[in-house]
């Protein structure tokens, strides 16, 4: 197997040559909001005219940069039913903070995946999209992590997004050497490895294992910076990887199934148990406790929220119900209602990626609204679960 690491003499360093097994390959590390990145991806696919140009995108993205409809198309219904309001949650906290470096740098995000897609059409070459699904992704980074590691990331998500610390031009001049997604990720990575392996290494597999199933010899891929030595050192090991794997979303830890089917079953049973042993009004009482200790909570995180009134009904009707159950939480329920009574305006999902870092606005701005619900909603509920817990366990002895 041949291999050459760098063109510095005929491109700059960001820029990496790899021929194995008879195919050349043209590696770009870009940074995701840099001009000066989009200029060098214009540069090389007009110079080296490969057959195919592969970039950092899956279909979804490249639909999103390209008609820019991202967020007035969501469905929210439907993400509410398929419980994926924390992978929208995170993927707008993501994209703020993309937006908020691109606007100091002058550079909208993605400009240089967009830039490499443009050229090739320009050219009539092939365009491969060899990103895994961002919803894949974003399923599997949230069921790999822990309750107290998910609460760590919307934490770390949410200062990043509300900071507002000036920047320097020797700041930014170091932004745009890097691929600033990909650094960020890298940086909760040394925190959470779970969210690194899922974000960062799966992906360098995948995108290699992609370029090297592309039926052609001359091969140009666009992919951010902080993919580039991984994907390198596995295109120079020719080891084949297996997709399959990594495109699964991982199901629940059996702690979590236990607990989430252990929970309901103990409070129940200590209830039948108290009616059994100390009579049917002192377990009508712990019932009620239950119901309020459930309710109120939830009930008062949509009144915060400044939600819909149903809403606000149906946070006290269903605490106490889903928090019986593993099936589905109080937060959705209550989501759910939000979005009926009071839908998102198309402007409102347009503006999300701005007013994401205002607190003001997650009050007025109808899709952050949802997730306000949704946060508040469910905490309460969780809250209301212990207390009952507590009490109910308690009057066993």
């Amino acid at each position: 197997m041949e291999n050459t690491l760098s063109t510095e003499t005929k491109y700059s360093s960001d820029v990496h040559y790899l021929k194995v097994n008879g195919k050349e390959f043209f590696i770009i590390g870009t940074a995701h909001i840099s001009q000066n990145s989009a200029d060098l991806v214009h540069e090389v696919i007009s110079n080296e005219k490969p057959d195919v140009v592969c970039v950092e995108l899956d279909t979804q993205r490249y639909k999103a940069l390209s008609e820019k409809k991202k967020w007035e198309e969501l469905d929210l219904k439907q993400l509410i039913k398929e419980k994926q309001l924390s992978t929208l949650l995170i993927n707008i906290l993501l994209a703020s903070y993309q937006k908020k470096l691109g606007e100091k740098l002058g550079v909208k995000p993605g400009v240089e995946l967009l830039e490499a897609t443009k050229v090739a059409k320009e050219f009539d070459i092939p365009i491969e999209l060899i990103d895994r699904d961002v919803r894949i992704t974003l399923k599997r980074a949230w069921n790999s992590m822990g309750f107290w590691q998910k609460m760590k990331l919307m934490t770390v998500g949410l200062a990043s997004v509300f900071e507002e610390e000036e920047i320097s031009e020797e700041k930014l001049d170091e932004i745009k050497q890097k691929d600033v997604l990909n650094e960020m990720m890298s940086e909760m990575g040394k925190q959470m490895p779970v969210l690194k392996k899922v974000l960062i290494d799966e992906r360098d597999s995948y995108l290699m294992q992609k370029m090297k199933e592309v039926e052609a010899n001359k091969i140009v891929a666009v992919v951010g910076a902080g993919h580039v030595n991984g994907i390198l050192e596995l295109l120079k090991s020719d080891k084949e990887q297996n997709l399959e794997k990594i495109e699964v979303i991982p199901p629940p830890s059996n702690m979590v199934k236990i607990i989430g089917y252990g929970v309901p079953a103990i409070i129940i049973a200590s209830l039948f148990y108290i009616g059994f042993t100390k009579g049917a009004d002192v377990a009508g009482d712990n019932a009620i406790f239950w119901i309020l200790a459930n309710g109120i909570p939830s009930a008062l995180g949509t009144v915060f929220a400044l939600a819909h009134p149903f809403t606000i009904i149906s946070a006290f009707l269903a605490a106490p119900i889903t928090s019986l159950t593993p099936v589905i939480g109080a937060g959705y329920v209550t989501a759910f209602v939000q979005v009926y009574f009071q839908p998102p305006k198309v402007k409102e999902f347009e503006s999300v990626t701005q007013d994401v870092s205002h607190w003001k606005k997650w009050w007025e701005n109808r899709l952050l609204k949802v997730l306000l619900v949704f946060i508040l909603s469910g905490l309460g509920s969780a809250l209301g679960t212990y207390v009952g817990a507590y009490k109910i366990i308690t009057d066993l002895f």
